[in-house]
C-alpha cells in the first residue's frame, strides 16, 4: 500500500488536549469487521462484548519523565534533552535526543536543575538529533535516577498535544497497571481502563494477560517513503513471559476471544508468534511494521485510539479492521465528533 492512502483531513479541534475526567467515560466506537456495522457507546460498555474466559492482553510498560530542560555551558542557551534509554548504569550513559541539535557537540557540558546541580557531557553523536550523554554523578545509581527523574517532565507528544505539561499528566499519561519502566510514550488504548472497569471485567470472568513493550518515539516518526514496504520501524524492547503465553493460548485453544489492547500489544504478540499460530515466550527487540494486507494470528479483537493521519498506528488498525472499513469509520468518527489522539476516544474492532 501507499503512504498517501492513509491521508485524511483532521481539524485541530478534533484532537484531544486533555483526558476525560474519568478514564472509562470516553466514547467507544464499535466496528464489527465482518459486517461493517458501527455502534456508538461509552468506553465502560466494552464490558458487554466480552465473557467468561475471554482474555484482554495489556502492555504494562511504564512511562518515565523523559523530557528535560537545561542549559549549555558558556553560552547558557536553553536546550531540551529527551531521554530515550539508559545504555550503561555504571557509567551513567544515556541515549538521548537534543534540541537545538546543531549547537550541541561532542565535548559540550550541559547543566540541569535550578542550581545546575546535574551535569552531563556529550560523548558521541548517534543520529542528526541523537547524542550519547554521560551524567557526571557520584552517588549510588538509585539516587542518581531519582534526581534525574525529578528534573524531568511527563513526555507528552507535543506534535499531538500542543500545550504545556500539567500536574495531572503525570498520572493520566500512564495506565493504572503500568509496572515495568522503560517507555517514553504511553500505550494509549490502556489509558481508558479504570480500576472499576477492571474489577467489573474480573467479576465477569474475563482474564488478563500482560506483556511489556517499551513504546518509543518511533510511534510518532514521520514516514518519508510513499512505498510502505521501504519504511523501517525503530526497534523497541519487548518481553512476553510464560504467564501471558499460557493465558492467551488457553483462550485461543478453547475458542474464546483474545483482545489486543492497543497497537503496541498487537505488534508485540505478532512478533512473538510460533509457526502454529500460538503465542510464545519472547525477550528481545522488535521492529515489526504492520500495514494492510496482513494476516493476524493471535488476537481476534482489538482496542485502539483514533490515530493521526499517515501514522504507522493507523496502518496497524487498518490492517486489522480492513482498510476501507477503518477509513470509513474514521470519517464517521470525525462527523460524530469523536476525539482523536493520545487522550482521545477509542475504537473496538470485533470479529463478529
Amino acid at each position: 500500500m501507499k503512504l498517501s492512502q492513509f491521508k485524511f483531513k483532521l481539524p485541530e479541534d478534533k484532537i484531544a488536549l486533555h483526558p476525560m475526567k474519568y478514564r472509562d467515560e470516553s466514547r467507544l466506537m464499535v466496528l464489527h469487521r465482518n459486517t461493517g456495522k458501527i455502534e456508538h457507546k461509552m468506553f465502560k460498555e466494552v464490558l458487554d462484548y466480552f465473557d467468561d474466559k475471554d482474555v484482554f492482553i495489556f502492555n504494562d510498560t511504564k512511562v518515565f519523565p523523559a523530557r528535560l530542560y537545561g542549559n549549555k555551558e558558556k553560552t547558557g542557551a536553553r536546550i531540551e534533552v529527551f531521554l530515550l534509554r539508559e545504555l550503561n548504569e555504571e557509567l551513567r550513559l544515556w541515549d538521548v535526543l537534543v534540541d537545538p541539535a546543531r549547537k550541541i557537540r561532542i565535548g559540550n557540558k550541559l547543566y540541569f536543575g535550578p542550581d545546575d546541580s546535574m551535569v552531563a557531557e556529550v560523548i558521541d553523536n548517534t543520529t542528526s538529533r541523537g547524542r550519547t550523554l554521560r551524567f557526571l554523578y557520584d552517588g549510588p545509581h538509585d539516587e542518581f535516577k531519582k534526581a534525574l527523574y525529578e528534573l524531568g517532565e511527563t513526555p507528552l507528544p507535543h506534535t499531538i498535544i500542543n500545550r504545556p505539561v500539567e500536574p495531572e499528566d503525570a498520572e493520566r499519561f500512564q495506565s493504572i497497571f503500568a509496572k515495568n519502566e522503560g517507555a517514553v510514550t504511553a500505550p494509549t488504548a490502556s489509558l481508558h481502563f479504570s480500576r472499576e472497569l477492571m474489577k467489573r471485567l474480573e467479576i465477569k470472568g474475563v482474564d488478563f494477560a500482560y506483556i511489556t513493550l517499551h513504546a518509543g518515539l518511533g510511534n510518532f516518526r514521520d514516514i518519508d517513503v510513499e512505498d510502505l514496504t521501504k519504511h523501517k520501524m525503530d526497534s523497541e524492547q519487548m518481553f512476553v513471559d510464560a504467564a501471558a503465553v499460557k493465558a492467551v493460548n488457553r483462550a485461543k485453544d478453547s475458542g474464546k476471544n483474545v483482545c489486543a489492547v492497543g497497537t503496541t500489544v498487537m505488534r508485540a504478540i505478532e512478533s512473538a508468534v510460533s509457526t502454529d499460530g500460538h503465542l510464545k515466550e519472547f525477550e528481545g527487540w522488535t521492529n515489526k511494521f504492520i500495514f494492510p494486507p496482513y494476516e493476524f494470528t493471535v488476537a481476534n479483537s482489538m482496542i485502539s485510539n483514533f490515530h493521526m493521519p499517515l501514522s504507522t498506528l493507523l496502518m496497524i488498525v487498518a490492517a486489522f479492521g480492513g482498510y476501507e472499513q477503518v477509513m470509513d469509520a474514521y470519517h464517521v468518527a470525525l462527523k460524530e465528533g469523536y476525539r482523536f489522539g493520545t487522550y482521545g476516544d477509542a475504537m473496538l474492532i470485533l470479529d463478529k
